[in-house]
């Protein structure tokens, strides 16, 4: 494989996420890319694949969940052992996610960005050290770790002053972006769901995942974690219309995330709705959470 020269690398992209597609990239240049020998897994074709190819494999419709898993064991377990390349190519692999967190994340975020992918990043990275891979529900864990550190980074980001023209002078900080995924981050923070719970939400409710898909434990029914997730939002819902998290002018991030949820399964209760709120309410947009720019890369 032909590295690149110190010329060529001088020019990389300053943007860490981009970067990281650069680096993907040239693992899989020439005659000899990176590569995984299919039959090791089940629904993938019988030979060896380029690892660019078996991104594109496993992002297509139709992919079950368990051969995401199977990947994902290898790739980390290859990358915890080896570093470097394997590192690289979990990253490659993992890019449509972390692009699509750090576009979402920085949607409304008026200065630079970069600072918050990198967090993105990181956050992916420690995850690859200490995420278990005996449980299932890899892809999902990876991309929760991967949001909550660009979360934090964000709201360290608008907390801060902005410079104003001419000088600088402190003005207030920005409203939150204002997008679903901020409500799940603060409804965990507060105790109104599980990490679980927004984790189950956020996958089935936001990008797509179909609930059958959704890795849960084998003695779960489909009915059962259709209940549970019907249940979290009921509680996430009663939060959003009886505390200081519902909408207003500065943060519509309630109401989106209300309107993402479907009517049919949210449980008219009242008296529920009511004791919920008094028990997590205050102001939301105060609370720091505890914990998704380029295509497929």
């Amino acid at each position: 494989m032909v590295l690149p020269t110190y010329s060529e690398r001088e020019e990389w992209p300053g943007n860490p996420l981009d970067a990281a597609r650069e680096a993907f990239g040239w693992l899989t240049a020439g005659d000899y890319p990176v590569a995984v020998d299919g039959r090791l897994f089940d629904h993938l074709p019988d030979r060896i694949i380029p690892v660019n190819e078996l991104r594109d494999l496993l992002l297509a419709h139709g992919c079950p969940r368990r051969v995401w898993d199977e990947v994902w064991t290898h790739v980390i377990s290859r990358a915890r052992v080896e570093g470097g390349t394997w590192t690289i190519t979990a990253v490659g692999l993992a890019l449509p996610m972390l692009t699509s967190l750090a576009a979402r994340l920085t949607e409304r975020y008026a200065d630079d960005p970069s600072d918050i992918h990198a967090e993105v990043l990181r956050g992916f990275l420690d995850a690859l050290q200490t995420v278990d891979l005996t449980e299932g529900r890899i892809t999902i864990r990876l991309r929760w770790a991967a949001y909550r550190a660009g979360h934090c980074a964000l709201l360290d980001g608008m907390d801060g002053p902005t410079p104003k023209p001419p000088g600088f002078h402190s003005s207030e900080p920005k409203p939150p972006a204002g997008h679903p995924d901020l409500v799940l981050a603060r409804a965990v923070e507060v105790g109104v769901l599980t990490r679980t719970e927004a984790e189950l939400i956020g996958a089935t409710r936001l990008d797509g995942v179909e609930l059958a898909d959704w890795p849960h434990h084998p003695g779960l029914a489909y009915e059962g974690l259709r209940s549970i997730r019907r249940r979290a939002e009921n509680r996430l819902v009663a939060w959003l219309a009886g505390s200081d998290a519902s909408p207003g002018d500065s943060d519509p991030t309630g109401d989106t995330a209300a309107v993402r949820l479907s009517p049919d399964e949210q449980i008219e209760d009242s008296g529920q709705s009511q004791s919920v709120a008094k028990k997590v309410g205050g102001p939301a947009t105060d609370q720091a959470p505890n914990s998704g720019l380029q295509g497929r890369g």
